[in-house]
């Protein structure tokens, strides 16, 4: 009876899970008086998403967004395999002692930071800047502990070869490590990039000019000047879920097979 049952639950649970989605992507194709109507529209339209792109700079705010999530996806990756892969093969003094607070980083939230790492970032003169967008998103703890848990699964077999060739540390990394971590690094990627495609609070903050604003906060600016218009808000959310979703549905495989490999459940 339990074998039946769990995927009627799990049916039933992806339907109202998607049932949302699909009435965001139908509203948006309704005309404005049917907005709020159930079922399908009367007629279909793509008004509103004509309107959104070309009388509003949803564009721009979608080319920052781009620029800023894919520069982030490709520095951390860097960083973080590098960091990961020192944690996990190299052997000096208080490295146990670094990667707990590296861990603990996650137990701190963005908004409990948010005032110092904002003073920091205009001693440093990155407001309104993209650089103050991208710098201060590219660490986290996560990717660190991911890569280092992945690291510790290749067989030290393949390092020792390539010492015996003559291969330090650097051309270990490169030559051997990194063409080995292209799963995990896939599914990260797809991480970082649907998370700082997403952010929201830290661009609110840092930025100021309209040409640096990001999807989010277009999208939530719209609520404020088009309030009524919730045919335009709504066909906004549908344009700016479209790369999200295209990048999640590309990588969805490899980041299953990178939980698998790292020993998450």
């Amino acid at each position: 009876m339990r074998i039946r049952i769990l995927p009627i639950v799990a049916h039933v649970l992806a339907i109202i899970a998607v049932l949302p989605l699909l009435w965001i992507v139908i509203s948006a194709l309704k005309p404005v008086e049917d907005v709020f109507d159930f079922g399908w529209p009367s007629t279909w339209t793509l008004d509103n998403l004509q309107y959104v792109l070309l009388k509003i700079p949803m564009p721009r705010f979608m080319l920052n967004s781009a620029i800023v999530s894919v520069a982030v996806t490709v520095i951390a990756l860097f960083f973080h395999s590098m960091a990961a892969y020192a944690l996990a093969r190299l052997r000096f003094p208080g490295r146990g002692i670094i990667f707990s607070g590296i861990m603990s980083t996650l137990l701190v939230s963005l908004p409990v930071i948010l005032v110092p790492l904002f003073l920091v970032a205009k001693q440093l003169g990155l407001l309104d800047s993209y650089a103050g967008l991208i710098v201060p998103s590219i660490f986290h703890a996560f990717g660190i502990f991911l890569l280092r848990q992945y690291y510790l699964n290749i067989p030290r077999e393949l390092e020792e070869a390539a010492d015996l060739d003559g291969c330090g540390y650097w051309r270990r990394y490169w030559s051997v490590i990194l063409p080995l971590s292209r799963p995990v690094l896939a599914s990260l990627s797809v991480l970082f990039f649907l998370a700082n495609w997403n952010a929201f609070l830290w661009p609110l903050t840092i930025t100021r000019n309209p040409d640096l604003r990001v999807i989010q906060l277009g999208v939530s600016g719209m609520q404020g000047q088009y309030a009524s218009a919730w045919n335009l808000i709504l066909a906004a959310a549908v344009i700016a879920a479209v790369p999200t979703v295209v990048v999640f549905v590309a990588g969805q495989k490899r980041l299953v097979d990178a939980m698998k490999t790292t020993g998450l459940k």
